[in-house]
């Protein structure tokens, strides 16, 4: 049987540090792997750990915690060989971060995608700024529209009126996602890591080439050296193109050649 993961995303300031704190620290009776992002803010509470094993943090509430330092593969590929301490992986991205790369992974590398699962992608939104940066956030808006479950947290800060007209432009931006408001980040964990399973046609509608591999980046270019000159003295006449896909688009940058 597959391991499920919910991928936990949402701008900077949506909540997800206090989502992850009350994963880890209340007693609501989940066995849950938490893989913060390396930039994460998530103070461990050295008193709730009952047990540390080389980056893996073991909490009193049966949880496990640790921090992806590069290669979410690697860790997850850790987590995997104490299958038997969790029944469920929950993964933070940073604040400015694109959700779209890190669920392909479960799709397209076979180990992964032999032995787990993704769940939901769950998306926080700060109600109270998240206006701010709609309009030109690329991220903002992959994240949302990505999203199988949606957080409309900080409800507490805005008025019913204004939460009506932002549920509705969320609705618009994405009609397929469940969203629940709250605050501080407070809903029954269930309602976060019992969703059934990520909209995998809603993504690959989002982004038709959504289960292709992408690269960092692709350059080509024509390299001219002038004659008789040689290690640092020669300097090569170059243009180049390089890009790294983006929402099913290649975005091109070209070089000035050097002076």
């Amino acid at each position: 049987m597959k391991t499920p993961v919910t991928v936990l995303t949402g701008f900077l300031g949506a909540g997800k540090t206090t989502l992850m704190n009350r994963v880890l620290t209340e007693q609501h009776g989940q066995r849950i792997a938490v893989v913060e992002n390396e930039f994460g803010e998530i103070g461990i509470d050295h008193e709730l750990v009952i047990n540390a094993e080389e980056e893996i943090f073991e909490m009193n509430n049966g949880c496990i915690c640790c921090t992806v330092r590069g290669d979410l593969i690697r860790i997850l590929g850790n987590l995997m060989k104490r299958r038997d301490r969790f029944d469920h992986i929950l993964i933070e991205t940073t604040g400015l971060a694109d959700p779209g790369p890190v669920v392909q992974t479960f799709f397209v590398d076979d180990d992964i995608k032999e032995k787990l699962s993704v769940n939901a992608v769950v998306t926080l939104v700060d109600a109270k700024h998240i206006l701010e940066h709609l309009d030109d956030s690329d991220e903002a808006k992959e994240q949302i529209a990505f999203a199988d479950v949606i957080l409309l947290n900080k409800c507490d800060l805005v008025d019913t009126a204004d939460l009506d007209r932002l549920e509705a432009r969320l609705k618009a931006m994405n009609g397929m996602a469940r969203i629940h408001r709250t605050t501080n980040a407070e809903i029954e964990i269930p309602k976060v890591l019992d969703v059934g399973g990520f909209n995998l046609d809603h993504a690959l509608a989002q982004d038709p080439q959504f289960l292709e591999p992408e690269y960092p980046f692709e350059w080509g270019g024509i390299f001219r050296l002038p004659a008789g000159l040689r290690g640092h003295h020669a300097r090569p006449q170059r243009q180049r193109l390089h890009g790294k896909r983006r929402g099913g688009e290649r975005i091109h940058d070209q070089l000035r050649r050097p002076r």
